[in-house]
């Protein structure tokens, strides 16, 4: 009998959201021929219901898809939560404090994965990038590697693939880390800024209520490390890290993140290697100061491994970067055009404008859904650096506007609710050797499904102009 069938047979589980992870977790489930009672509690519609689930054979399995399906988790003997789901769910924690087993695809595969050479990446921003350097300069040196995560795969999808020697990338989310009791043997924390800290995302409820369990989620990457692993932090958050050591074992280092107001430390680490990085200038494709911390950090991995500078020069310089980051999507009579619709808080929005600092003339797409963020500086950067300001609408729209107007901005300042809308007005104010960017520093919610979405809408209008 497999240790899959050991701990799921017989058992009652509820499988709470039907995303990605979850449907590869049942997919898992049935390759290892469990039987167990399941019931896929999701809200969705069935037919999409049963569509995502048309592959997996074997099991046992029945849907719930009432409003209020999660009522009776207290039912279950084991539920797994997709990362959309809050953990401070009231139902949920009726069903915890009965003696209900919470837990998760990400955090299954922790238990499963046949590897344990995993090195997890987290950060407001950032990650995905980080964590495809890291693979890609993993994979060029030759050893056989696997990338998963938030960034779109689920790791449960190539578990049986996984041998003991191989190494594992993932992309780590503050929801998918929130309940982790493991951490990887390398963690790489490349930033953090006021991210999740409302319910921007209709499809997506979870949010973190404080920037201090916002930090306990993440910090759960290097939390649960033990004694010879890594944790590889980006330089700007040295002065954030409180170190102590621990009595009770003299050579480990305590660390946690300190909050502005308070000392107090929120998550520690029993880790005796600690690797700072800032940047690297290492010669690649990447756009701004931002990419030469993300190469920094994959060098610094690359150094654990033990992997030769060549190779790693190598392996960055042929990188070409992820959509919608920063992305260059074309030049069309003498202007350029550049999608970075993965900002979607304003501190990456920033760092996108300082990146083209030879260059004032930018007309800015910006605006949209609010994450519970600060735009006072982002208001600050659009008054230096753009000549014309285009606003999606949405609630991050309306406190972006009002920083403008307590900087005094003068900008000519337009509102649209769709993106053909705000392509037309662009080309019209744009002139030889401007620059249209596209770095909301929002969420797209509201005039578009997700930031991918926006992405794509922008790069189609492009092409528009171009035919």
């Amino acid at each position: 009998m497999s240790i899959a069938e050991k701990k799921f047979n017989n058992k009652k589980i509820a499988i709470l959201g039907l995303g990605i992870e979850n449907v590869a977790f049942l997919k898992f489930l049935a390759k290892k021929k469990v039987k167990a009672q399941i019931i896929i509690c999701d809200p969705a519609d069935l037919k999409i219901l049963k569509e995502k689930i048309s592959e997996v054979k074997g099991l046992d399995f029945e849907f719930n898809n009432d409003k209020n399906c999660d009522e009776n988790l207290k039912d279950f003997d084991i539920v797994s939560r997709a990362p959309g789901y809050p953990l401070f769910s009231k139902n949920l924690i009726k069903a915890k404090k009965v003696g209900v087993k919470i837990t998760s695809a990400m955090k299954l595969f922790f238990e499963f994965c046949p590897s344990k050479n995993i090195i997890g990446v987290t950060g407001s921003k950032g990650k995905g990038t980080t964590s495809s350097l890291i693979y890609e300069v993993i994979k060029t040196a030759g050893k056989k590697v696997y990338l998963g995560g938030n960034i779109g795969i689920a790791p449960f999808e190539f578990i049986e693939k996984i041998k003991a020697t191989d190494f594992v990338v993932l992309e780590l989310s503050s929801f998918q880390l929130e309940d982790l009791d493991k951490s990887p043997k390398i963690a790489v924390v490349t930033n953090l800024f006021k991210e999740h800290l409302a319910p921007a995302d209709p499809n997506n409820p979870n949010y973190h209520k404080t920037m201090a369990t916002y930090w306990g989620a993440k910090a759960n990457i290097f939390s649960h490390q033990k004694k010879g692993d890594y944790l590889v932090i980006n330089e700007k958050l040295k002065n954030k890290i409180c170190h102590s050591k621990s009595n009770a074992q003299a050579n480990t280092t305590k660390l946690a993140y300190c909050t502005q107001d308070s000392n107090r430390l929120l998550a520690g680490a029993r880790n005796d290697r600690v690797v700072f990085y800032s940047n690297s200038y290492l010669q690649s494709n990447l756009i701004g100061e931002h990419n030469k911390e993300n190469i920094a950090a994959a060098v610094e991995v690359a150094k654990i491994l033990k992997i030769k500078d060549e190779i790693v020069e190598r392996a960055v310089k042929k990188f070409q970067g992820l959509p919608h980051r920063t992305e260059f999507v074309a030049e069309i009579n003498g202007v350029q055009y550049f999608d970075d619709s993965f900002a979607t808080v304003p501190e990456v929005s920033v760092i996108a404008l300082k990146s083209f600092v030879d260059n004032k003339n930018i007309i800015l797409l910006a605006g949209g859904a609010d994450k519970g963020s600060n735009f006072k500086s982002f208001a600050k950067e659009i008054k230096k650096r753009v000549k014309y300001l285009i606003l999606f609408k949405g609630r991050g729209t309306e406190k972006l506007f009002k920083e403008l107007r307590s900087v005094n901005c003068k900008l000519k300042i337009v509102k649209v609710s769709n993106m053909k809308e705000a392509i037309k007005i662009a080309k019209k104010q744009a002139k030889n050797r401007d620059l249209v960017l596209l770095s909301t520093g929002c969420a797209s919610f509201g005039c578009f499904k997700n930031y991918k979405d926006r992405g794509d809408q922008f790069k189609a209008e492009i092409q528009k102009l171009g035919a």
